[in-house]
């Protein structure tokens, strides 16, 4: 199993542009939890690693694109516990990208597949394809298939850990914050963390997803099969808003406005945000607070989701 950890701090944001507001603003810092099982990733691993140990299994499988958080984190974590671990990659093998080269030294096994043939073997379980895709899950169901016919048997982590037994383990950030609050904000990717933070929101607070995607309407419907999934409990108890303005073009795409804010705000605060999660959510809070879209007086509680190595793909991209 993964060592245990004391949970991680929560940070109040002393900073002068924030002077004025009359708001409040405080980031979990979840990026502190580990080196390279960063943030949410050591929340939505937790429970999927105890489940692989209690079904006796020696090899992970999971899914991620080439600069994949993820990825990373779960080739770490494999290697730690003693398990083999196969990444199937989406797209072409880049011998000198920095994720896939440090997944390699944890002894990952990389498959990579067509972004088509990728669709198929991760519909039923990211549930991410667009309404009108022609995949079934006939073909998903075939696709893990052959992968058992080629690899043996595996415990198989979704991509992104976006699972009933990943909710569980963001279901367990919340708990741990003992200063008071009123807003919690959190960027979304597959939805997971969003999900179990919704489960343990309390009646009198407000939940803000911020989509790193465009289009991020879809995980309305995704965190509830996701909350549903987990078994904590009804979904009907829950209140989330998702807010889609800050994508900033799509995933993984950078602005040089995004850019200047997020080292701006590392230079004002000391906290370093990463360009695909979390800088466009603490972004979207600025912009927000600046329109009054908060009441003054309001403590809003952001979760800092780790990602910090998805500046090396950024820059191996020449994106910054």
């Amino acid at each position: 199993m993964m060592e245990k950890h004391q949970g991680s701090p929560v940070q109040e944001v002393n900073d002068l542009e924030l002077k004025d507001s009359g708001i409040r603003l405080l980031i979990k810092r979840e990026d502190l939890i580990h080196e390279h099982i960063s943030g949410n990733k050591w929340r939505k691993l937790k429970y999927n690693l105890r489940e692989a140990a209690e079904q006796n299994h020696h090899t992970l499988l999971t899914f991620g694109g080439a600069y994949s958080n993820h990825i990373a984190a779960t080739s770490f974590a494999a290697q730690k516990l003693g398990l083999s671990s196969i990444g199937i990659i989406r797209g072409e093998d880049d011998p000198t990208n920095p994720t896939l080269k440090f997944a390699r030294e944890q002894g990952m096994m990389l498959r990579f597949v067509s972004r088509k043939d990728y669709r198929e073997m991760t519909f039923v379980e990211t549930r991410l394809i667009a309404s009108n895709s022609r995949v079934s899950q006939d073909q998903q169901a075939r696709s893990i298939a052959s992968l058992q016919e080629e690899f043996g048997r595996f415990f198989l982590v979704p991509e992104g850990g976006a699972n009933g037994l990943g909710v569980r383990g963001c279901a367990e950030i919340l708990p741990e914050v003992e200063e008071d609050f009123d807003v919690v904000c959190c960027p979304a990717g597959t939805g997971t963390t969003l999900a179990g933070l919704a489960l343990t929101l309390k009646e009198d607070q407000n939940l803000l997803g911020f989509p790193a995607l465009k289009g991020g309407e879809f995980l309305q419907e995704e965190v509830e099969r996701l909350m549903e999934e987990s078994r904590l409990r009804p979904q009907s108890t829950v209140n989330f808003q998702l807010i889609t303005d800050y994508h900033f073009g799509g995933y993984a795409k950078m602005t040089p406005e995004l850019l200047a804010f997020i080292n701006g705000f590392q230079k004002r605060t000391g906290i370093p945000l990463d360009p695909i999660y979390t800088g466009k959510m603490i972004f979207g809070i600025y912009d927000m607070i600046q329109k009054g879209r908060f009441k003054k007086g309001t403590t809003i509680l952001a979760i800092h989701t780790g990602g910090l190595q998805g500046w090396q793909g950024m820059k191996h991209r020449a994106l910054i």
